[in-house]
């Protein structure tokens, strides 16, 4: 380790965001600009660089996490970046948007506050950018074998990135219209600047990866036909299908989906619209789903000028320290605050709140809205009606109440890929239990050269994951057109996160 003792002598930091009222303003990225590089040395130093590593366990792609902190701590920033991408093919994607279990695995996590792992990797691939060291890699010869990906969300990408660089030609297709799939239009700029990976795709096209872009196989394209013009297919196409609120008034108008919603909201931002068809401006808005892509409405309603905004959470709130029950060096479930819920707090930005913007143990059970109007109109929501549940999902007697609510989000989460799309028909593949897509132990189906990876066939999970899928399907498909490989592979499909 660089510092024996760095774990005693600095205390955990982390970069500045900037002011709230500033940052609501814009669709910039919430941190301070250049504010991590003045501390992230001392931050790597805490790296006690353990005999056995348990970052390394949290993290699913093997990130050699250890042995980029002492070069971040050396100011060896060339090194670091080679440590880095050697395991990792967008760290610039996982700096920003992983929840980072690696830091819950962290050693120092035990009884002190973890390192700044996801600060560190950020910072090396930022850097990395910035003095030149991230390049183009094309293949030294061509195979001759060729690889379709279907869908280029970050499983997808991997998949095409390794397979290029092993030197199959490789044309990734996409229904939208721009790349990127939930990277480009579920992910808010806030959040991700998409800066990012437009430089990350203009690597892969100068490595030789093809994009095809509004594509959709199954229905512009028949998939069958498609796997007889390649070598090999790959289904990256991830868990789309999102999960539905049967309640009574779910028909009323002012009701959307959070897909539905955040895609227009970053269409403004690549130059599409000047105001999005769906806005949350001037709205009393209620999000029923307390995850990571309910905050993601949160931060942009806040942005768009919302009236008030509820985020619903059906869980019990929890603490902040880790359970019993959850032991290091699992990832735990603790109270954590976005920064969109930062921003909400800071505002004020819910009356109803319990804290920040979130109401816990709050359930659904119907929406209240106005007689329809002339012709027929559809009615639109003005209300939401909740009831407060105990710990074991039971409506708690007396604890109706009422929100107004003249927009609502549904950010209920994914079910697994989408069964109406035509391509598993026409390639007559199989589900498994939990809807996904079948595979075997090698990411292949029973659809011969057909593989899945990422969500797809993992069911929805965590970006760290669908690249980690990414680069072992990859492995699996090199090895299926060549014989053998020698890409990494990560994960197995039955992989699973630390749990208890």
């Amino acid at each position: 380790m660089a510092d024996p003792k760095g774990f005693l002598s600095t205390p955990r930091r982390l970069p500045p965001r900037r002011p709230v009222a500033e940052r609501v303003r814009d669709w910039n990225e919430v941190q301070v600009p250049g504010g991590l590089l003045p501390i992230v040395g001392a931050q790597a130093g805490r790296c006690m660089d353990c005999g056995i590593p348990f970052c390394h366990a949290g993290c699913p792609l093997g990130n050699l996490i250890p042995e980029w902190n002492e070069l971040v701590s050396r100011d060896d920033w060339r090194r670091a970046s080679e440590r880095l991408h050697a395991t990792n093919n967008f760290p610039e994607f996982t700096g920003r948007l992983c929840p980072a279990p690696c830091e819950s695995g962290c050693v120092l996590a035990i009884n002190q506050p973890a390192v700044t792992i996801e600060d560190v990797e950020r910072a090396i691939v930022d850097r990395a950018w910035e003095s030149g060291y991230v390049i183009p890699k094309p293949p030294e010869r061509l195979s001759g074998k060729t690889v379709a990906v279907i869908g280029s969300g970050p499983a997808g990408l991997a998949a095409a990135q390794q397979l290029t660089r092993a030197g199959h030609t490789v044309a990734v297709y996409e229904r939208a219209d721009r790349v990127g799939g939930l990277l480009r239009y579920g992910i808010p700029e806030f959040k991700m600047e998409k800066r990012h990976l437009d430089r990350r795709l203009a690597q892969m096209r100068a490595e030789g990866t093809k994009f095809r872009t509004g594509v959709g196989v199954g229905t512009d394209v028949d998939a069958a036909e498609l796997r007889a013009r390649y070598d090999a297919l790959v289904i990256a196409v991830g868990a789309t299908a999102w999960r539905e609120l049967s309640v009574p008034g779910r028909e009323l108008a002012g009701i959307h989906q959070a897909m539905e919603y955040l895609p227009l909201a970053n269409r403004v931002q690549e130059g599409d619209f000047a105001r999005p068809p769906i806005t949350a401006e001037g709205r009393h808005v209620v999000i029923v789903g307390g995850g990571d892509t309910g905050a993601d409405c949160l931060g942009t309603v806040l942005r768009q000028g919302a009236a008030s905004v509820t985020q619903l959470d059906i869980h019990v709130r929890p603490g902040t320290e880790r359970p019993e029950d959850q032991p290091w060096p699992v990832h735990p479930k603790i109270y954590r605050m976005s920064a969109a819920h930062e921003e909400a707090q800071e505002l004020g930005a819910s009356p109803d709140a319990d804290v920040d913007a979130r109401l816990f143990s709050a359930a659904t059970i119907r929406f209240e809205g106005a007689h329809p109007g002339p012709g027929g109109a559809t009615a639109g929501v003005r209300a939401l009606r909740l009831v407060g549940i105990d710990a074991d999902g039971r409506p708690e007697s007396g604890s109706e109440r009422v929100l107004r609510a003249d927009m609502v989000l549904l950010a209920l989460g994914f079910s697994g890929p989408e069964r109406d799309g035509g391509l598993i028909d026409q390639l007559g593949l199989e589900l498994d239990a939990r809807g996904n897509i079948a595979r075997d132990e090698g990411f292949a189906t029973g659809c011969e050269g057909v593989f899945v990876a990422g969500d797809a066939g993992r069911g929805q999970s965590l970006i760290v994951w669908a690249i980690a899928e990414g680069r072992s399907a990859a492995a699996a498909v090199d090895r299926y057109l060549a014989g053998s490989t020698t890409l990494p592979a990560p994960v197995t499909p039955a992989d699973r996160p630390m749990v208890v």
